[in-house]
């Protein structure tokens, strides 16, 4: 398998197709909670199989380094596409909107458990050869019933996408990754950041303390019921 490093997947070729190869290095091998976190994320590739969930298929785990082989989606990530577009016309971001519902409902819906994405955020939803979007990187995702000797720290998610819930480390559900639905809808329409005026690390506590980032694109932009 030769490829070249993209971000923190490596590029490869795969029985004569390029594939995103995620891989954990000797260099980590030794930390259990990494190890943990990659065999749990392995774990959740293997149940799912969407159209709006990017593709797990196959993986190394008896030998060092361990890898997660996924499709490849050449188009790349929404946080770049934004960062090139800007403000998306109203009826793409409403279908961007609905690929990404379609892929988190299916997550939501997974029996016997949910599974809680708790990193949406633009970078880790990618883009199809067929221009739909695809949830992607599960590295911190669970099953809603699993408890954790450690609350989920904002030192491995995004503070800009981060629900209150998870920030001030109670007790949660599937409605975190509502919430960073939500801001991911608001950031297609309105074409910057949640509160990008603000420092990153304040964006956060402003969630907790029940501020929201204010409408500034033309309401017309907002389908109804949007902004509710």
């Amino acid at each position: 398998m030769v490829g070249e490093i993209q971000g923190t997947f490596r590029i490869a070729s795969w029985r004569g197709i390029e594939v995103a190869v995620k891989t954990l290095g000797d260099e980590v091998i030794s930390d259990e909670d990494k190890v943990r976190a990659f065999r749990d994320e392995l774990a959740l590739l293997q149940k799912i199989r969407h159209p709006n969930v990017v593709q797990f298929l196959g993986a190394v785990t008896q030998s060092s380094p361990m890898m997660i082989v996924t499709e490849f989606l050449p188009k790349g990530d929404l946080l770049a596409y934004l960062k090139r577009k800007g403000a998306l016309k109203p009826i793409t971001a409403v279908r961007f909107a609905l690929d990404i519902a379609r892929g988190m409902n299916y997550l939501h819906e997974n029996k016997p458990a949910p599974i809680i994405h708790r990193d949406l955020e633009p970078s880790n939803i990618l883009r199809g050869d067929s221009g739909c979007l695809k949830v992607a990187d599960f590295g911190v995702s669970k099953l809603l019933t699993v408890k954790e000797n450690r609350p989920l720290t904002c030192q491995v998610t995004s503070y800009q996408y981060v629900a209150p819930e998870v920030f001030k480390n109670e007790d949660y559900d599937t409605k975190v990754d509502v919430f960073s639905f939500a801001l991911i809808l608001q950031e297609m329409i309105e074409g910057c950041l949640p509160f990008s005026t603000k420092q990153e690390k304040e964006v956060a506590k402003a969630y907790a303390a029940k501020e929201r980032p204010p409408f500034r694109a033309p309401t017309k932009h907002y389908s109804h019921g949007l902004k509710e």
